[in-house]
């Protein structure tokens, strides 16, 4: 059944993760960013922060995140296959967007995985990945919007440390929401394609 069959038919598409699970998050007491006029389930009127669902292939996702990176040429087939797979690893990924509802458009998105480990007492940790906002909606605190969600998020699902990634001119937006180089510890990294 292809993505146009659900909506003919009115049938939803299963999120990656369980909504509720953002709808129960915290904000009062762990948020980190500097905004006050965000609320986190609608961020203005016609916005909406959601878990991803299949169908965001054709609501830009994949433009959306070539705006971050090389994404190469992916089809709806291979999109869905990832999503399942991605949705099969239950308690794993959670995929966040944000949707211009008046367009039908995802406009920023945001990946926290849960990487679980044998240290520290079976312990699991969290990793931010992807964080990415349409160039026509940067400015207005999304980005802030997705990070200090997915790091309540990580909080909630009960991961002992969260880590990202990112630019060198990127380390000072992402130390208001406490993230801080630790000494002695360094990122490396070896590819194996472009």
């Amino acid at each position: 059944m292809t993505t146009n069959d659900k909506q003919a038919n009115g049938v939803e598409d299963e999120p990656l993760f369980d909504p509720s699970i953002l709808r129960e998050l915290d904000f009062e007491h762990k948020s980190r960013a500097t905004y006050k006029s965000i609320y986190h389930h609608r961020t203005q009127e016609m916005l909406k922060l959601r878990p991803s669902i299949e169908s965001d292939y054709d609501k830009g996702y994949m433009n959306l995140l070539s705006q971050l990176t090389k994404v190469g040429n992916v089809s709806r087939e291979e999109f869905e296959a990832r999503f399942n797979d991605l949705k099969g690893c239950g308690d794993t990924y959670y995929i966040v967007v944000i949707e211009d509802m008046s367009l039908n458009q995802v406009i920023g998105t945001g990946s926290l995985v849960k990487e679980r480990k044998f240290l520290r007492q079976c312990a699991s940790r969290g990793r931010i990945e992807d964080i990415v906002v349409n160039n026509a909606y940067r400015g207005k605190q999304l980005g802030k919007l997705l990070l200090d969600v997915l790091t309540i998020l990580c909080q909630k699902i009960d991961c002992y440390k969260l880590s990202l990634e990112c630019l060198d001119g990127m380390v000072k937006f992402y130390k208001q929401f406490g993230f801080d180089k630790e000494d002695g510890q360094n990122y490396m990294v070896q590819r194996f394609h472009d």
